[in-house]
């Protein structure tokens, strides 16, 4: 608790106490009252004693209504407290005027604890700010200066021993750690990294020393870019929150004239019809009304559910630029994908080979010793296949055909490595091959070989990602590329994915997505991309989800949801938690005014009294406040 929280409570305890002992002295106070008195001694005692605990536990909202009076701010909950319990004590209803404004207090400090347990959510998530930068200014003596992460240059060597968070994007340049970026992905397990690995501000560096050349000023690192994002994402409203922010506005003087209408005109019509007026028991009704009428559950519930939602998504590595975001989540039924680095891992690995007359292993052995100068993709994934150190004094007289492949002497061997065409230049007939992805063709001394076939390998929790979300309800899933159809088609049977479109250039994504968006019959479209080929698509859906983020200033940019780490399941994960906030806002809002309406009523009848007021207050607020605070945890 702070300490404003925890004088709040100790003014609550002093007042119950005051107000039990009060209560149990009553019966000694009347005792007190002369027979035949003229002056009620006892009730004016009864009425200074209660003064004591009601100015206690009441004199910041008597302050703020005051204040709001001056300012011409009337009609807000202060202003209704101040009203109804006030007018309680001028009608010599003493001990419910104190107890309007204790269980007041009690729901207040309940709202309290609550925003502050999703402020101090996100506050965990502030941490990973660092406090200051070891500089290496002097590489000869290995001279380290502590300086603000501000004046760290793009360029400069900074150094992260164990324990310490990673100030600054950049690129490690000597030491293998393991870092841990649960603060930014949600992910416990931590990340091995080493010499020429990326790393990004925010993680927490585990093991051992690492030196890293910074690639970004502070400003523009992944920490700042994210805890800018969280801090605004508040100023996003959702249509919800528009509503009851509306909703309050015109609510809350229509009861103020309503609760007036019911303290004048019943007696008035009393009088002119000849009854008795009773104009202490109808403005007791117009109080209670008042005290009923108040919105606090819903002005204080539905923003902490979006507030605490935002909290407990960031927590799970789903970070929402706004509340509206969240509720469109709750609403998606068509998710677009990206294929390469969305759903697949963005690059080559050798999926099988096929040979004739030599081994798997060496076959693949030739090709890649001929791969081995080459630096495009296809050959670095031949190499890493193979994986075992390659001496270059076997390969000779290289020649790299730009579109075609390699030609080499490997071990005395001519060896051509290659697509079809380069073997048919060659007089070689390669043999055809069914599978998707791209085949390099290996020919050794002028006689076909063999084929290996190289493709871009989905990722593990592709699959689990789109049965999760056909599991939600998810009425189509569709996958947009820029590959050949049969790779697309391979792709989109292996996952399950409702439909596909191929060979797409990046302004055809957007067609393709504008096209869908003109479907009359649809929900929320949610794209999903990897943030930095695909912003132009990301910002035309109706929510852009870039996943795989870390570092990625495009992806932070251009989504409205960023998925800290590339595991598709995020998606999924990212949905549910959209859906939860949602549905425990609405449980609110009905709830909330379900319960109002009945016992507005049930008072204006005469019905219900102070006590009950008090629970259509304060106890719907504590209630929708303790719903509210659910949406903290994300599972």
């Amino acid at each position: 608790m702070t300490r404003k929280q925890k004088k709040v409570l100790i003014r609550i305890i002093v007042t119950a106490v005051l107000l039990v002992a009060l209560a149990l002295c009553e019966p000694l106070i009347e005792a007190l009252e002369p027979e035949y008195q003229a002056v009620p001694i006892a009730k004016i005692i009864s009425f200074i004693l209660y003064l004591i605990p009601y100015f206690v536990i009441g004199y910041d909202i008597l302050k703020k209504a005051v204040r709001g009076i001056i300012k011409g701010q009337v009609c807000d909950e202060n202003f209704l407290m101040a009203v109804a319990t006030v007018g309680a004590m001028a009608l010599g209803e003493y001990r419910e005027g104190v107890a309007v404004m204790l269980f007041y207090q009690i729901g207040e400090l309940f709202q309290s604890y609550a925003v502050g347990k999703s402020r101090r959510n996100i506050a965990a998530l502030m941490d990973i700010r660092p406090d200051c930068a070891s500089l290496l200014t002097d590489e000869s003596t290995h001279t380290i200066e502590k300086v603000s992460p501000d004046e760290v240059s793009v360029g400069s060597i900074i150094v992260v021993a164990p324990g310490e968070k990673v100030p600054i994007d950049g690129v490690v340049v000597s030491g293998e750690s393991t870092v841990d970026t649960s603060a930014l992905t949600g992910e416990s397990v931590p990340r091995s990294i080493r010499s020429g690995d990326e790393i990004i501000s925010g993680s927490i560096n585990l093991s051992g020393v690492i030196n890293v050349k910074t690639t970004k000023e502070f400003g523009e690192s992944t920490v700042s870019k994210i805890l800018e994002l969280v801090e605004n994402a508040s100023s996003q409203k959702s249509r919800s929150e528009n509503f009851i922010s509306r909703f309050a506005r015109y609510y809350t003087p229509t009861v103020c004239i309503l609760a007036l209408a019911i303290a004048l005109i019943p007696p008035v019509v009393n009088l002119i019809l000849g009854n008795e007026a009773n104009f202490a028991g109808f403005i007791y009704r117009a109080l209670t009304f008042l005290v009923i009428s108040c919105p606090c559950a819903l002005v204080i519930s539905i923003p902490l559910g979006f507030f605490a939602g935002i909290g407990g998504a960031s927590r799970a590595g789903v970070l929402v630029k706004g509340s509206n975001y969240l509720e469109a989540l709750s609403k998606v039924d068509t998710v677009i994908f990206d294929k390469t680095g969305t759903l697949t891992k963005g690059t080559f690995e050798v999926v099988s080979i096929h040979r004739q007359k030599m081994s798997d292993t060496e076959l693949l052995k030739i090709a890649a010793y001929a791969e081995e100068y080459s630096t495009h993709p296809i050959s670095r994934s031949i190499v890493a296949a193979y994986g075992m150190e390659i001496d270059r004094s076997f390969i000779e007289d290289v020649r790299e055909i730009s579109g075609r492949g390699v030609e080499a002497v490997v071990f005395g061997r001519k060896v051509i490595a290659g697509n079809d065409k380069l073997m048919n230049e060659n007089g070689i007939t390669p043999s055809s091959c069914h599978d998707g992805g791209t085949i390099v063709h290996i020919a050794v001394d002028g006689e076909y070989a063999g084929h290996i076939h190289i493709s871009d390998v989905i990722k593990e929790n592709s699959k689990s990602a789109i049965d999760g979300l056909h599991s939600l309800g998810i009425r189509r899933t569709i996958m947009l590329t820029g590959d050949a159809e049969e790779v697309a088609k391979k792709v989109a049977d292996a996952l399950s994915i409702s439909d596909h479109r191929s060979q797409l250039l990046p302004q055809d994504k957007v067609g393709e997505v504008e096209k869908i968006l003109e479907e009359k019959d649809r929900g929320c479209v949610a794209f999903v991309g990897d943030g930095i080929n695909d912003a132009p698509v990301l910002t035309r859906a109706d929510i852009g989800i870039a996943m795989g983020a870390l570092g990625s200033d495009a992806a932070i940019e251009a989504a409205d949801i960023v998925l800290m780490d590339d595991d598709p399941l995020g998606i999924v994960r990212a949905i549910r938690i959209g859906r939860k906030c949602m549905r425990i806002v609405y449980e609110n809002i009905w709830f909330a005014i379900g319960v109002k309406v009945l016992c507005l009523i049930l008072s204006a009848f005469g019905i219900a009294n102070m006590w009950l007021a008090i629970f259509a207050d304060v106890g719907v607020m504590v209630l929708a406040v303790l719903n509210a605070i659910r949406t903290l945890r994300c599972r």
